[in-house]
Parts: structure tokens; C-alpha cells; sequence
């Protein structure tokens, strides 16, 4: 029995020295609080219901942008799209001299392409699926940015750094635009997330360069904000011959070789001062607090609280503004893709308040509301309300044939053919800037403002050649009038543009159609 007993406790003895498999319990008493949540986050690595409200947000966000911003938004995407698709419409400049790269229009190509396909291209899905298509992927880039923080941080200040982005006005304005410096953020904040920073854990030198690298084949200048993070990367790698010739290097030649073949397929430099010129202050005292808006006093205050790993960030954000305001042309998009660095100090400040936590909060969610929707839906939305007349001109109108439409606006006021998706005779007053170097070199709407009145006289010295509508800013009207009443134009349609008019550019916009019988009938 001694023996039997021994050999009893002996087997005991090496059982418990090798693997014993236990049965897995089901019951949730035995799960984890990350376990028991993890149905949930199955959608880009987050809480599926924070995915579906940033989302529904960015969609909302979409809808209640009816302004338009600047002209690049339709012509340098839409109407080079609808180009591509269509074979009729109108190319600036900038693409007959084969300036610019095919790939950001060709994403809303290929959507165009699709509903053509499907026989649904009607003019207001051309409209608005480019920018729900926008609006989705700047929801990505919203939750990569709060996933980020959460890694570098905790929750509770990504929460913060998320609230910042989402009620950020600029934000709000831009995001949903056709517009490549919105890409440009986008891809920015997505590259970020991989970006190899301390405490980061989805890390990926390939992923980032490749987006960094897509980001500047769509706007070469998107390349500033990077150039800090790429000499830090560099700097601390301790493999950097492994790091060019194995990530840098093969993500570069890739990316150039797809932008040249796209360019290539479509057959297709300082020029900037043409459009205007701003001091080398401009950023500084005025571009970068109007962007930051009301939360700037928290970005300051956040930039004396984040540790020391975050200095990164606000160097980029410097850098960024130094390098532009070098630039002579200057504009508030151009320094949007910085934002999303400046969202994390502003979180970093709200997570530190605590006796003013809910009234920094109410402060900046109600500024921020009401500055977004009034340039969301009410600054400069006459010269989109106006296509929906000429919209309507297009499909309900008997005489279509006859029609034809003139807008005597600024240059590139308003969208074209995207926007009206019908082979309507129009015209603008053009402004390609001169190549050749003339001192003397006006454009056309230039020399169209000198003397309006004389200008449409020259012009227009057959009636046959009279548009059937003309479109104008309010501010013109007077200096036209003779013209107007001598060719049987009557005031037909008025839209309001902005409570902010600027020379030439109005309150209101007018239509005016020619009536071939009866009178000018001024209301």
C-alpha cells in the first residue's frame, strides 16, 4: 500500500508539472469588461455606436453645409470629374497647361463613372455623393484621431481631444468640401495614427509613408507639415539605411509611378501672387486665430501642459505657419491640415480644468455651433442657390434650346457644368493668369470691371449673340442698367449671398432673363 501510495502521489507530483487544459467557462460572470464589450468594437477598432455617431455627425455635418467656400472646391474635383466622365464642361487653366495631378478627381470620377453606369447621375447625386463620400472619410479620420490619444494617453483625455475636433467650426466648414486640402487632413490624421511615437501601439512606418506619400502626390504642399515628423522619425530610427531603402524608397517610387501613369492617362511654378497677396504676418495675426476660433486660449493653454513628447506636434504646427507665411498667397485652407495637431493641446487643457470645466465647455460648443452653422448656411450660399435656377432652366423649360446663361461675376464665382449636368451654353468672365510674362497682362473680368457698360456694348453688338440669362451681383446692376432696359432684360429670380459684401462682390445675386416682348419690370 506504501508503495501504491507513493506512486499515487509521484503521478500527482508530475501531472502537476505539465499542461493541464482546463474547460473554458462561458458564463459572463467570467469574462472581462474588455471581453464583454468586444462585440462592440469590431468597426474600425472602436465602440460600433461611436463609429455610427461620428459618422451620422460628419453626414449631418454634410446637409447643413449650403455655402460655398472657394472656388477650387468644384474646380479643381467636381468639374474636372465631370469632365473625365461626361466629355463636356470646362478645365481651368491649371489643367490645360497639365499643372495639375488627376488623382484626387479621379475618386469622384469613378463615383460619377458608377451612377452613369447605373443609370442614376442625376444632377443631385453628382452633387452630394462626392461630399457624403468626403464627409465619411473625414469620420475615419476623426476616430483615428481619438484612438490615437487613447493609446498615447487614456480615455478620458481622448474624449477631450474628440470633443475639440468635433466642435471645432473650421472643422465643420471643411470637412465635408470637395476640396484637396480636406484630403489632405484626412490623410493626415490617418498617417498620424500610424506614425511611430511613444506609446503608440499600431506603429507602421509602411502605412504611414504610403498615406503621407498619397497626401502629397493630391497636393504637393502637404509635404510641410510632414517635414518635422519625417527628420524625427529619421533621427531616432536606429535601422535609417533600413528605413530609406526599405519603407521611404519603395512606398515613394510606388506612389510617383501610379501618379504618373494617372496623369499620363489623362494627359495631364510660381504663380500664387496672382490670385492675391497677404504679409509674411498674415498667418500669425489673423489666419491662425480665425481657424482656431474661440479655441485658441485653450490650445495656448494646453501647449504649457502636454509632456514633452507633444512638442512634436506644436513644432509642426510652427514650422507649418513659418513656411506658408513665406508664401505670398495666402488662405485659411491652406493651414486647415494643422488642426487636428492643435485639438490634442485644447484636450489636454479641457482634462485639466475643474472649477470652469462646464462653462469652458458650454462656451465652446455654443461659439462654435453658431459660427458653423451661420457659414454653414447663411455666409456665401447665393452662388449655389443660383444653379438650382439654372437647374431648373435646364430640365423645365420648353424653349431649352434656345437658352443660354452668361455670369458676369467674379471669376469662377459660382460651380459649372457638376452642378447643372446638362450641355447648357454658359460662360464667365475668365482669369488665367498670363505665362508669358507681360507687366501690362489684364484678364478678361479685369478688363470686363474697368467699364462694365462699354465692355457689354463691345461685346454684344449683335443681338443674336445676347445671352437669354445673365447672372450678377447685385453691386453691378446700376452700372449696367442702360444695357439692361436697351435689351429687354427683366429681373427674374434674387438669391442672397452675404451680409459681408467686397467690391464686386454683392449682398444678393440677380437673375435677369431677356424678354423678347414686354418690359423691364423692376421689382
Amino acid at each position: 500500500m506504501e508503495r501504491e501510495g507513493g506512486l499515487f502521489f509521484r503521478g500527482l507530483q508530475n501531472r502537476s508539472h505539465g499542461k493541464i487544459k482546463l474547460r473554458k467557462r462561458k458564463s459572463t460572470l467570467y469574462v472581462s469588461p474588455q471581453e464583454r464589450t468586444g462585440s462592440c468594437r469590431d468597426l474600425l477598432g472602436e465602440n460600433i455606436y461611436l463609429v455610427l455617431f461620428t459618422i451620422a455627425l460628419r453626414i449631418c455635418n454634410c446637409f447643413l453645409v449650403q455655402t460655398s467656400f472657394v472656388p477650387d472646391e468644384y474646380w479643381q474635383s467636381l468639374e474636372v470629374a465631370h469632365h473625365m466622365v461626361f466629355n463636356y464642361g470646362y478645365l481651368t487653366w491649371e489643367w490645360t497647361e497639365r499643372l495639375r495631378g488627376y488623382t484626387y478627381p479621379l475618386i469622384f470620377a469613378s463615383i460619377y463613372k458608377i451612377l452613369h453606369l447605373l443609370g442614376k447621375d442625376s444632377v443631385q447625386l453628382l452633387i452630394w455623393i462626392p461630399r457624403l463620400s468626403q464627409a465619411l472619410l473625414s469620420a475615419m479620420a476623426d476616430l483615428r484621431l481619438y484612438s490615437l490619444m487613447k493609446q498615447l494617453e487614456n480615455q478620458q483625455v481622448a474624449r477631450w481631444v474628440f470633443f475639440c475636433q468635433l466642435c471645432s467650426w473650421f472643422t465643420w466648414y471643411c470637412c465635408t468640401r470637395t476640396l484637396t486640402n480636406t484630403m489632405e487632413t484626412v490623410l493626415t490624421i490617418i498617417a498620424l495614427f500610424y506614425y511611430p511615437l511613444e506609446g503608440s501601439k499600431s506603429m507602421n512606418s509602411v502605412k504611414y509613408s504610403s498615406l503621407v506619400a498619397l497626401a502629397v502626390i493630391i497636393r504637393p504642399t502637404a509635404v510641410i507639415p510632414w517635414i518635422p515628423l519625417l527628420f524625427r522619425h529619421f533621427w531616432q530610427e536606429q535601422k535609417k539605411l533600413d528605413l530609406i531603402l526599405h519603407k521611404f524608397l519603395p512606398v515613394g517610387f510606388v506612389t510617383l509611378s501610379l501618379s504618373l501613369i494617372i496623369d499620363r492617362i489623362f494627359f495631364g511654378q510660381n504663380l500664387g501672387s496672382f490670385y492675391g497677396s497677404h504679409p509674411w504676418h498674415w498667418y500669425f495675426s489673423q489666419g491662425f486665430p480665425a481657424v482656431l476660433g474661440t479655441h485658441l486660449p485653450f490650445f495656448i493653454h494646453g501647449c504649457f501642459l502636454t509632456p514633452k513628447r507633444y512638442r512634436i506636434f506644436l513644432v509642426t504646427v510652427l514650422w507649418t505657419l513659418l513656411v506658408y507665411s513665406m508664401l505670398s498667397h495666402k488662405e485659411f485652407r491652406f493651414i486647415y491640415p494643422v488642426l487636428p495637431f492643435c485639438m490634442v493641446f485644447c484636450g489636454y487643457s479641457l482634462n485639466s480644468l475643474k472649477t470652469w470645466k462646464k462653462a469652458a465647455l458650454s462656451f465652446l460648443f455654443l461659439s462654435n455651433t453658431l459660427l458653423a452653422l451661420y457659414t454653414g448656411l447663411v455666409h456665401q450660399r447665393g452662388t449655389l442657390d443660383v444653379m438650382t435656377n439654372i437647374q431648373e432652366l435646364c430640365y423645365n423649360n420648353p424653349n431649352i434650346s434656345k437658352a443660354s446663361v452668361f455670369m458676369m461675376m467674379p471669376c469662377h464665382s459660382t460651380p459649372y457644368y457638376s452642378h447643372v449636368h446638362y450641355p447648357l451654353p454658359m460662360r464667365f468672365l475668365q482669369c488665367p493668369p498670363d505665362l508669358t510674362g507681360k507687366s501690362d497682362y489684364l484678364v478678361e473680368a479685369d478688363i470686363f470691371y474697368l467699364n462694365p457698360l462699354k465692355w457689354l456694348y463691345r461685346e454684344f453688338h449683335n443681338d443674336s449673340t445676347l445671352p437669354t440669362h445673365l447672372i450678377i451681383f447685385n453691386v453691378l446692376e446700376k452700372e449696367i442698367s442702360p444695357f439692361l432696359i436697351s435689351h429687354n432684360y427683366e429681373r427674374t429670380a434674387v438669391f442672397f449671398h452675404t451680409h459681408f459684401p467686397e467690391h464686386w462682390t454683392g449682398n444678393h445675386i440677380y437673375v435677369y432673363e431677356r424678354k423678347l416682348k414686354g418690359k423691364l419690370n423692376q421689382r
